[in-house]
């Protein structure tokens, strides 16, 4: 390793090139400004600041491809049943909301390219290691243990996008002239191993809250556990994780007390965050260091937000927020009726907002007309829609920062609103899903109700202005719209397995809807029986026949492929790359 390019890292701290160090709290990126040699960084404070540095590519930004085209955003979001690429879309974007994308689409080579910048992050401080005498054992412990921590992260984003990727650990370098490997070899036994060395290694809390902790490697390795259908070993750590887990800052898990606790900065370091991407505003960076990823999207044309009006809620997934005469999921029937919308409609036109009952964390999860929207007001409908008849009448929310915070939340478009890689909620929906598979019915319902027992409780729910043309003076007691959230009651049990499972899953679109998941949860469904191309097949051609949803050609014509786009194609220039003796280390996916 000849030198390192590092990106010094922030959060209120002051961060020099030669006062490199660890900061409470978060970590965040400054602008690039040179490479730093190794023996600089083979001190104490050098390895400190690259160890940050791999920490503060979680946010998807800060190296070579990092960028809102190669966000989750992009290659989750618009990629599943979840939202529509809105605002005008090009034919990069358009080609992976119908499925035409192909081996030479920029955004997935990006990703490829960012993916790998960071696992060699982490590789950079596994390097390091041995040559920094200043460490104490118990030092050096935790710095490699959060370095592998971070790699299996980075290799595990990789592998649910391409599944067959190659696994780098610290002895692929340039200089070694090893850098061309196979992504033939399975890469879940080395994802697995990472971290459970990591889960071994770390310690259950951290002096600084951003750092990953024992307990967050061990829900990543049951997450990957349920990529793998592996629920047999999964059980017993998710059910450890559930008893005893807490977070980096000591508190023990549980659901936040309000469904939103989890997208607002205040409350960003709360009892559900298992593992939550730092964001920073306001720190000398002219808002770099806050939410890429969500940066562009949100209202277009409005004072909650400056972005482009990307990722807009489909007709679907609000469809899916409304509940039955008890308060349940409408789980096969959702799409029989249409929410009320205004899709068509001047802003300056009458609309009465629908009635029916729904599930209170829709208007916590997607901005609607004559709803209020966060503090900044009742959402006027069109006014703040980029293009309704690419997008739909709705806009996102759990990304926008509240408008008396804004000082402090919102620079530049990006906020420092929390972003969760793994939060309790997913936890205890796994368990269920675990529990549904192989264990009890019964059980499965129990951790259903617990997610749905908090959206239930009417202090969580969204609720109407004092004045409406004064949004900051505060909020009634009465609920903006007919919320109704009830428990199941038995039904687990009494209607069986196949329902059961699928009301997980359900529960699992409405707990955690535009948080980019979705995509991947579906993948995890599939595991070659079809379930993904059958679900979203339907999704899009209920879509493209919304009334005045005229939503162009690409998304008529869309189609997902079984075998194929479950998914993505091995970019075709890292193909090129990967040559050695004439021919590609690297295959092509299935397909492409």
């Amino acid at each position: 390793m000849k030198s390192i390019y590092l990106k010094p890292v922030l959060t209120g701290c002051f961060v020099t090139l030669l006062s490199l160090s660890a900061c409470k709290e978060e970590f965040l990126e400054k602008e690039p400004i040179g490479s730093i040699s190794e023996s600089t960084l083979a001190t104490k404070s050098g390895i400190k600041g690259v160890l940050i540095g791999a920490y503060s590519l979680l946010d998807g930004v800060g190296a070579v491809g990092g960028s809102f085209w190669s966000s989750p955003t992009v290659l989750s979001s618009m990629a599943s049943s979840d939202a529509h690429v809105g605002t005008e879309p090009n034919g990069l974007l358009a080609s992976y909301e119908a499925y035409t994308h192909d081996p030479t689409s920029s955004s997935t080579n990006e990703r490829w390219q960012f993916l790998y910048a960071a696992v060699q992050r982490t590789n950079d401080v596994l390097r390091l290691i041995p040559k920094v005498t200043e460490l104490t054992a118990d030092e050096a412990a935790q710095t490699k243990a959060e370095a592998i921590f971070l790699r299996a992260v980075y290799h595990f984003e990789a592998a649910k996008l391409w599944r067959n990727v190659p696994f780098l650990d610290e002895s692929v370098t340039y200089d070694a002239g090893n850098f061309n490997v196979s992504n033939t070899d399975p890469i879940w036994p080395k994802i697995e191993a990472d971290f459970k060395y990591a889960a071994d290694n770390l310690t259950p809390t951290k002096s600084d809250v951003g750092r990953a902790n024992k307990w967050a490697a061990k829900a990543f390795l049951a997450k990957v556990y349920m990529f793998q259908q592996k629920f047999t070993e999964a059980k017993p750590l998710l059910a450890e994780i559930i008893a005893s887990g807490v977070t980096s800052n000591g508190k023990k898990y549980a659901l936040a007390e309000q469904y939103i606790d989890n997208f607002k900065t205040d409350k960003k370091h709360g009892p559900e965050a298992v593992f939550t991407v730092q964001m920073s505003v306001y720190d000398g960076a002219n808002g770099g260091n806050g939410n890429a990823a969500d940066m562009y999207n949100g209202p277009f044309g409005g004072p909650p937000s400056c972005c482009y009006g990307w990722l807009q809620p489909s007709f679907d997934l609000v469809n899916s927020y409304q509940t039955d005469a008890n308060g349940l999921p409408m789980i096969d029937t959702y799409n029989n009726n249409l929410v009320t919308n205004d899709q068509g409609l001047q802003s300056s036109a009458p609309f009465t907002p629908y009635a029916g009952n729904l599930d209170a964390r829709l208007d916590w999860v997607v901005g609607r007309r004559g709803i209020p929207y966060l503090d900044w007001g009742i959402h006027p409908g069109m006014a703040w829609i980029r293009q309704q008849n690419t997008g739909g009448p709705y806009s996102v929310i759990k990304n926008i920062a509240w408008q008396a915070r804004i000082a402090t939340d919102r620079e530049n478009a990006n906020t420092n609103n929390p972003y969760s890689l793994i939060r309790f909620a997913d936890v205890l929906l796994w368990a269920a899903e675990v529990e549904v598979e192989i264990g009890s019915l019964a059980q499965a319902e129990t951790y259903v109700n617990m997610i749905r027992a908090r959206a239930a409780n009417p202090a969580g729910f969204v609720k109407k202005y004092i004045d409406n043309s004064a949004p900051l003076k505060g909020f009634t007691n009465e609920p903006a719209a007919n919320y109704k959230v009830g428990l199941y009651t038995g039904q687990f049990v009494q209607k069986g397995k196949e329902f059961a499972r699928e009301s997980v899953r359900f529960e699992r679109k409405l707990e955690l809807a535009l948080e980019h998941h979705r995509f991947f949860d579906l993948q995890r469904y599939d595991n070659g029986s079809g379930y993904m191309a059958t679900y979203l097949n339907k999704y899009l051609k209920y879509e493209a026949a919304v009334p005045k949803y005229f939503n162009q050609d690409y998304m008529k014509g869309a189609f997902f492929t079984k075998g194929k786009n479950e998914i993505y194609p091995i970019p075709q220039a890292q193909i090129d790359l990967s040559t050695k003796d004439g021919k590609p280390t690297l295959k092509q996916n299935p397909g492409y």
